[in-house]
């Protein structure tokens, strides 16, 4: 009898040991499928629309391991020159940079399974040629840089992705020592800190880097941004702020001039910015820098310059104190408006707007420098890339 139970037992065991095999093996493949499936990602184009050329917004697929890319869907809007998405992906917004009565925020469904966009609702925004735009982390707001009106025009976001009419319009005042570029506020570009307390715009026209504070419940009616306090910080005379970026460890903010051509670094503390470097990104004073990105592990800042010798500054971050060394510059296509670093930090896509193409670098992660993969897009005037997970 007990040889019996003994044998039973036995037989128990192995088919017990088989069946976790199997299962270990089959989460073992589930997790091959999506070690591999993470290098496919969405990649949004914005552009500048015409009749003849580009139509709205370009979807594709890319390999963040291989550079390839795959057309994938578009919808047509008038020049959605900056886009950006919600916290969740289900949403994307664009501005439409457009003249002072048809400057809009609009809002799309984004289906993850298909990549198409649809549009859901459209306000405008009561500023003109906003080129700029951005949600808060909980996606309770909508924030755009009206570079032609020289404000920020705040709208809630509905629980459906739409968008309330608009709720704030901020208007500044004041000019810059520029007299062709600086004859009244030009705001470039707005974002939110790392931790979201605050939010962070920057005008061209007066030479300022504005920040308000943020409140975290947003209920109908009542403003985003606390307007009574806010704080001013002055950069030199002539630099024509216009984008900047956080330090992956939050410590360290880079702003790009566009027409002193140089990055400021700044130290960031809760808020506050201490200057500490300045460092030419444009040697040709063209009075063209556009964009600047921090590479994801920290080591690296990227800039671009257009007008003379189209390009890439790089830059070396040194890891103590966040300062900035050149250690190249990559010519790249005409007009580098935008350009964008995939998540993986392997690969750095240039949107060339006057060149009709994105060009696709492969990022060296021990130089910085950056290789042509002459895997271009052709695609009439780009001018913005987002990335997205694909589901």
């Amino acid at each position: 009898m007990k040889r019996k139970l003994l044998y039973l037992l036995l037989i128990a065991l192995v088919a017990v040991s088989c069946t976790t095999k199997k299962a270990n093996e089959a989460d073992n493949d589930t997790a091959n499928v999506s070690i591999a499936a993470m290098g496919q990602m969405y990649m949004l184009l914005g552009t500048y629309t015409s009749d003849e050329g580009s139509r709205g917004i370009y979807v594709y697929k890319f390999d963040t391991d291989t550079g390839e890319s795959e057309w994938v869907s578009m919808v047509e809007v008038a020049n959605p020159s900056y886009l950006t998405l919600s916290p969740n992906e289900q949403f994307v917004y664009s501005v439409g940079e457009n003249g002072d009565d048809d400057s809009y925020a609009h809002a799309f469904s984004f289906d993850k399974e298909s990549g198409q966009l649809k549009l859901i609702d459209s306000q405008l925004t009561y500023g003109s040629s906003p080129a700029y735009i951005t949600v808060d982390a909980q996606g309770y707001n909508l924030i755009t840089a009206n570079y032609g009106g020289g404000s920020i025009s705040q709208f809630n976001i509905i629980s459906d992705g739409t968008l309330s009419p608009l709720s704030n319009l901020y208007e500044f005042e004041g000019k810059g020592e520029d007299p062709t570029r600086q004859q009244q506020p030009h705001l470039h570009s707005v974002r939110y800190s790392p931790d979201g307390k605050y939010l962070f715009a920057t005008d061209l026209g007066t030479d300022k880097i504005y920040r308000y504070k943020t409140i975290t419940s947003v209920f109908e009616g009542q403003p985003a941004l606390l307007k009574n306090d806010s704080v001013v910080f002055a950069t030199p005379a002539g630099t024509g702020p216009r984008h900047f970026d956080f330090h992956p460890n939050g410590l360290y903010f880079y702003l790009l001039g566009e027409l002193s051509g140089e990055v400021i670094v700044y130290d960031y503390n809760d808020g506050d910015l201490e200057q500490k470097q300045t460092i030419l990104a444009d040697t040709k004073g063209a009075q063209g820098s556009a964009d600047i990105h921090v590479l994801p592990n920290g080591k690296f800042l990227y800039a671009s310059n257009r007008l003379q010798e189209d390009g890439i500054a790089i830059f070396s971050i040194d890891k103590e104190d966040g300062s900035l060394t050149k250690v190249g510059y990559q010519l790249t296509a005409k007009h580098p408006r935008n350009f964008a670093i995939t998540p993986n930090g392997k690969f750095l896509l240039v949107a060339g707007r006057d060149d009709n193409k994105v060009e696709v670098y492969r990022i060296d992660n021990k130089t910085g420098l950056l290789t042509n993969t002459n895997q271009d897009i052709a695609i009439d005037k780009p001018v913005c890339i987002k990335f997205a997970a694909m589901n």
